[in-house]
């Protein structure tokens, strides 16, 4: 619509306006819209303080500024605009050291510090994206952002990895408590913690393939995996409904030797010797069409958040229980270490059936999103457990053989950058 004349007589002429006048209007329009963010902006603050959490004023003062940055579309809350997958570790002191490991009851195996580690340096590390900058996690923010809701991390033990991760993070400023465990606590299947002040809930299932699997997963002596492609996990597919927030990962397990079913059929097979006329299916296809039907069960249904992690690779250099299989003790640097084929191929696959989740969706109902850490992770071999896995690996001696863990991170430890990215996808403006 065009701008509003008033009415003239015919042939009339029109004052044209001063220079003088016109930057005079535009100064004084300029300076009251300011006046009116500031005020919005201490408004803001003025309400997270009042209902942060006692002498917590610094989460309100984080939150309002995520908010500012937010607002002014300089490199905050994701929506597309940020890249947060690409950038290069730069050395912070004490960034990671956010959390005591013991005290939120991470698994005794991911709690370097308390197992001995004596090089912390793998805690001064700052994720810096390309693009954009990565706001440090706010526990206050996140609660907020799924106030009221159930948060699920299904999938394998990186799922895991990164749900003890954020409880950790979430409890050291608020409150919580264990809801429930596994029976055997070493397993832990199925965790569930509740942070009662905003109503939420945090919960892990392990389902490694995300459909029915049997074999290994279920007694490690068993050396291959049974899956079966044309149903789902019984315990979190049943659960999926109660789920508002659900974070998938998987792809580890599919490297190890598999049998494929479809109900009694056996339809293919990966790295398993001796099976007759059985077509070797690789792992891409079965690793697909698990997501797939997994993000079919989610967005075909209810209104939720779905996010998928994409891969995040091992760094194992020598045999498993070789003592010296991973000790590095800082990241590699930008084009020191490029992502592999393979873990290059599950980035990919999940990145695509995220996009056709997505477009299925039309923007109704379900919200997919991908958090993508293949880079950030591959540069970070410094991050893991390794021997540390145990309490003083060393105090009897160096053994010549001893397990290490060069998958999983230490807690703290990079694992926490993945929920810093996670909580700027859900506090995002994009629907």
């Amino acid at each position: 619509m065009g701008a509003y004349e008033p009415l003239r007589h015919h042939g009339a002429k029109l004052s044209s306006p001063t220079r003088t006048s016109v930057g005079a209007f535009f100064l004084i329009r300029a300076i009251l819209l300011l006046l009116i963010y500031v005020v919005l902006c201490l408004a803001l603050l003025y309400l997270l303080l009042c209902f942060s959490p006692r002498g917590s004023p610094d989460n309100a003062v984080t939150t309002l500024l995520q908010y500012i940055t937010i607002s002014s579309g300089d490199g905050g809350g994701g929506g597309g605009r940020c890249d947060y997958s690409e950038g290069r570790w730069v050395a912070t002191a004490g960034h990671a050291g956010r959390y005591n490991g013991t005290e939120c009851d991470v698994r005794g195996s991911e709690d370097c510090v308390r197992n001995g580690r004596p090089d912390t340096g793998y805690l001064d590390w700052l994720w810096q994206p390309t693009s954009c900058q990565l706001p440090a996690f706010d526990a206050a923010a996140f609660l907020a952002a799924v106030r009221g809701k159930h948060v699920a991390f299904v999938g394998d033990s990186m799922a895991r990895n990164q749900a003890e991760s954020l409880v950790c993070l979430l409890g050291s400023a608020f409150p919580y408590h264990l809801v429930y465990r596994d029976p055997k606590p070493r397993k832990r299947k199925f965790w569930r913690w509740a942070f009662p002040t905003h109503g939420v809930t945090v919960s892990v299932y392990w389902a490694p393939f995300l459909a029915t699997a049997a074999g290994r997963p279920e007694n490690y002596s068993i050396q291959h995996n049974l899956v079966y492609l044309d149903t789902l996990a019984e315990r979190w597919s049943a659960d999926a409904d109660t789920m508002d927030v659900v974070v998938l990962s998987q792809g580890h397990w599919f490297w190890i030797p598999t049998i494929y079913h479809n109900g009694s059929e056996v339809i293919g097979m990966h790295n398993v010797t001796g099976l007759k006329h059985t077509d070797d299916i690789g792992l891409f296809s079965p690793y697909r069409w698990t997501l797939r039907m997994a993000l079919e069960r989610l967005v075909g249904s209810g209104n939720r958040t779905v996010v998928v992690a994409t891969f995040s690779p091992s760094h194992f250099k020598k045999a498993w229980d070789d003592p010296t299989t991973c000790t590095r003790t800082r990241p590699y640097e930008e084009g020191e270490k490029e992502v592999g084929g393979i873990e290059g191929e599950l980035r990919s696959i999940a990145m695509e059936e995220v996009a056709t989740a997505s477009a299925r969706s039309g923007g109704r109902g379900s919200r997919v999103e991908v958090l993508d850490v293949t880079k950030l992770a591959t540069m970070r071999p410094d991050g893991h457990p390794g021997v540390y896995m145990h309490r003083d690996p060393f105090a009897r001696g160096v053994p010549e053989r001893l397990q290490s863990d060069c998958l999983h991170f230490c807690l703290p430890g990079p694992v926490d950058t993945f929920n810093e990215i996670l909580l700027q996808l859900l506090i995002s403006r994009k629907q």
